[in-house]
């Protein structure tokens, strides 16, 4: 069985060492539905077992949409919550910004309700010129989650999370550049090459057992309150030590005192307790 023929709704290939996950069913405009957002789920834990150095969510785009959020016709009506902690584009969330690699969104097109969540909880985002974010569950009078409104009052700050929430309007990709919700804007027909020159050719040249215990502690402290749980810094120190006591670490310090480029062989499994 080929990687793709493990799923209906999106496209995956590996090239590089980098997982390229394509949402592909554009007659939907690859709303996030139960089905999407499963085949999501389980595509991030193949790239991630199969020791890639970064994963890559992008889109094959109808009509200018990235992707439309959230399968509106899934939405429960029997008085369950339409967000609560487990549901399938909830888990989604949570692997985007658990899995233990750097996962980067790379948007050409419009990005609605629950797919700018999706957007956000990526590590990076690349953008083209012609891309919009909304944040739309006032339009649909869907109540948001605590823990996504805070995702977005963490990234964006409290005023730009309160104008996207509250009107529900697009901001257009240089506006979300400014305030931080993406990393990267450029012409539609430079975004694959700036995708692969600024962020893909770096994470294949670090090393990635590095990189995932930085992830991981981002993971821990985005969460944290003014006072971290024990139980955190005993994680976060667990990271930190299998790194410095490893020998990417070494391999490291040597290839920059004798001038040359490291030959890292660590894997971001080498930090496992739990990758999710």
């Amino acid at each position: 069985m080929t990687s793709n023929e493990r799923f209906q709704l999106v496209d995956v290939k590996i090239e590089d060492r980098i997982c390229f996950i394509t949402m592909n069913n554009p007659e939907k405009l690859n709303c996030l539905s139960d089905a999407m957002c499963r085949d999501m789920v389980e595509a991030l834990h193949y790239g991630y077992s199969e020791q890639c150095v970064a994963i890559v969510i992008r889109a094959n785009c109808r009509k200018g949409v990235w992707s439309a959020g959230h399968d509106i016709h899934e939405l429960p009506q029997d008085g369950s919550d339409p967000l609560a902690y487990d549901v399938p584009m909830e888990r989604m969330l949570h692997r985007v910004q658990e899995v233990a690699i750097p996962v980067i969104a790379c948007v050409d097109g419009s990005v609605w309700g629950g797919a700018c969540d999706l957007c956000l909880s990526c590590d990076m985002i690349v953008a083209s010129e012609n891309a919009t974010f909304a944040i739309t569950p006032a339009k649909i009078g869907i109540p948001y989650n605590a823990s996504g409104i805070m995702h977005f009052v963490n990234q964006l700050g409290l005023n730009k999370a309160r104008e996207m929430f509250f009107l529900a309007t697009p901001i257009e990709a240089r506006d979300a550049l400014n305030v931080g919700l993406i990393n990267r804007v450029t012409t539609a027909d430079k975004l694959e090459s700036e995708l692969e020159s600024h962020f893909l050719a770096p994470l294949r040249r670090n090393s990635v057992m590095s990189v995932s215990a930085i992830k991981r502690q981002f993971r821990i402290l985005s969460k944290a309150s003014s006072v971290i749980p024990s139980e955190g810094f005993e994680r976060i120190n667990a990271y930190r030590t299998r790194v410095y006591k490893g020998a990417d670490y070494i391999e490291g310090i040597n290839a920059f005192l004798e001038k040359r480029a490291p030959n890292f062989k660590g894997k971001a499994s080498d930090l496992d307790t739990n990758p999710f």
